[in-house]
This record gives C-alpha cells, sequence and structure tokens, in this order.
C-alpha cells in the first residue's frame, strides 16, 4: 500500500495542482509531524487531541513562530481531512485545535523613489541588461508572482490589447494590463533582444538566460537583488514579492478599487488584498503625527 504521505502529495499534485514549492512545504511539515510520532512509538492512526496538543508544544519548544506553526497546522489539517475522506481515519479533533494568534505582519514595500532607481539599475546598452529592465517593468507593472512571469510564452500574450493571460496558483486563469511603459521595453526586447538569445532549449517562453533556457524563478530573484544592491537599497526590503506588494501598494494610494487590485493580483479572497489598506492606513497616520498642527510637541 502506497505510504499515506506519498499518496497526499501525490494528491495535491495531480488533483490540486499544487506547485513544486508548495508540494515541497508540505512534505517538509508533514514529515517533521511523522518523525514526532516515530520517536513517541505512536502509528498515525493513534493520533488524538492530546498527542497533537505535545506536538504543538514541542513546536512552541523549539522555537517556531506562530506563523510557522500556524502553517504546519494547516498542512496537517488539511492532511488529516484528506486521510478521513480517502481512507476512513477518525480526527474530528482538528476542529478543536485553533490557530495560534498571528500578529499583523504587514508586507514589505519600495518607495516609489526606490523602484525608480531599482528600475534604471540595468544597462539597457547591453542585451542582458534590456532583458532584466523588461522584466523588472513587467514586474512593476503588473504585480506578478515571480514564478508567474518566468513562466510567460507568446500565448499569454496579447500585444495589441495590452494584456496578459496569466496562470496563477491552483491554475487559475486571470487577465492582466501590461501599462505603456512596460509594453514598450516589452516590444522592443521581443524583437531585438530576444532573438540573440534563443536556442533549442527556448520553445516559446518570454524571457530567456544567456543560454537560450527559459529564465529559472532562483536566478532572477538573485539579479533582482544584485541590482537593488547596486542601486543602494536595502537589501532587507527585498524578497521575492517585494515589487508585488510595491505594485498593490502604489495602486492603492493612487486611489484604485481594491476588488480591482485583487482581480489583478488573483486573490481568491478579498480578505488576502486586505492587507494593503493596511499599509495605506499605516502612512496615513505617519503622515498625521508629522504634519497635523496639534499633534507637534
Amino acid at each position: 500500500m502506497v505510504e499515506p504521505l506519498e499518496e497526499f502529495l501525490a494528491y495535491l499534485l495531480s488533483i490540486k495542482n499544487y506547485s513544486p514549492n508548495t508540494l515541497k512545504a508540505y512534505a517538509s511539515d508533514l514529515i517533521d509531524f511523522l518523525n514526532f510520532l516515530k520517536e513517541l512509538n505512536i502509528d498515525l492512526k493513534e493520533v488524538n487531541y492530546n498527542i497533537f496538543q505535545a506536538y504543538l508544544a514541542n513546536l512552541r519548544e523549539r522555537e517556531f513562530s506562530p506563523f510557522s506553526i500556524a502553517r504546519r497546522l494547516s498542512s496537517l489539517r488539511n492532511f488529516f481531512l484528506y486521510l478521513s475522506e480517502e481512507r476512513g481515519y477518525s480526527f474530528s479533533f482538528i476542529h478543536q485545535i485553533e490557530s495560534p494568534k498571528l500578529p499583523l505582519r504587514l508586507p514589505k514595500v519600495l518607495s516609489l523613489e526606490e523602484i525608480e532607481v531599482l528600475l534604471k539599475a540595468p544597462d539597457i546598452n547591453h542585451p542582458l541588461g534590456f532583458r532584466d529592465r523588461t522584466m523588472l517593468e513587467l514586474l512593476y507593472a503588473t504585480g506578478l508572482r515571480v514564478s508567474e512571469l518566468v513562466s510567460l510564452r507568446f500565448e499569454n500574450l496579447n500585444l495589441n490589447l495590452g494584456l496578459l493571460r496569466v496562470l496563477g496558483k491552483g491554475e487559475k486563469e486571470r487577465i492582466v494590463p501590461i501599462g505603456e511603459i512596460a509594453l514598450e521595453f516589452l516590444e522592443t526586447y521581443l524583437e531585438k533582444v530576444r532573438p540573440l538569445f534563443i536556442s533549442k532549449k527556448s520553445k516559446d517562453y518570454l524571457f530567456l538566460n544567456r543560454r537560450g533556457a527559459p529564465m529559472s524563478r532562483q536566478r532572477f530573484w538573485q539579479i533582482i537583488k544584485e541590482y537593488a544592491l547596486r542601486a543602494g537599497i536595502d537589501t532587507s526590503k527585498i524578497s521575492p514579492h517585494v515589487l508585488r506588494h510595491s505594485f498593490a501598494t502604489h495602486l492603492l494610494e493612487g486611489g484604485a478599487d481594491l476588488r480591482a487590485i485583487q482581480l489583478m493580483l488573483g486573490h481568491s479572497s478579498l480578505l488576502t488584498t486586505q492587507i494593503y489598506t493596511h499599509l495605506d492606513f499605516k502612512k496615513l497616520m505617519e503622515s498625521y503625527e508629522r504634519l497635523h498642527p496639534r499633534n507637534s510637541s
């Protein structure tokens, strides 16, 4: 019989269409729990409320953050629900487990000035620099995830309308406008720069490395960090989502509708998008404290 973990991961891959990174996170979370059971010589079927609470206490003893514990709890909850439905295991206690209260963690964003400096960091007189500038412009103009950006193919692109068709998490499709500046860079890149990199490995991916293979997500983030250093931007502000967060925050500050931002980002719930309203409110309060005549000491 296939082991429960292998069966569950195969289900997430084939049925839920989860990405390799998500599968890796699930595997890491669940293997840690199964190792905990193994040390106590407890079979998976025997897990109950008290055993699970002991595992959560173990995580706290190992100084896992509330965010990490919440993620593990989510992974295990989905695992247990799957085994209950597919194998008939009884894990009814899981509904009694409450997620830890999480402090509000606001996403890091770049200022407009930092965005401007970062975008101008690549040397566009060099083919690789022009490719990098195009990718940065497109990332900031659309709010794409980096994985979505490097996965773009010609079939996703409508230059006449200035639109991208993006396949996001869970194979959910959305349409995103590109923006004039990013579109100009993209058109020039496709006409004059991309042909310099084409090889048998290229297929129809938009963005290629110097060997003609599709750009990887990891390599592109290395490139962004290199440009951030060159631009004098604090690298602690650089994360896999920093341009995506900046895109959403700057749109909201400019008066964009939250629902429109949700659609462009591909969030399944508006609650996820509302995190950016906290950033906007934070900026409002900072302005109030700095400028209001009755707030000065």
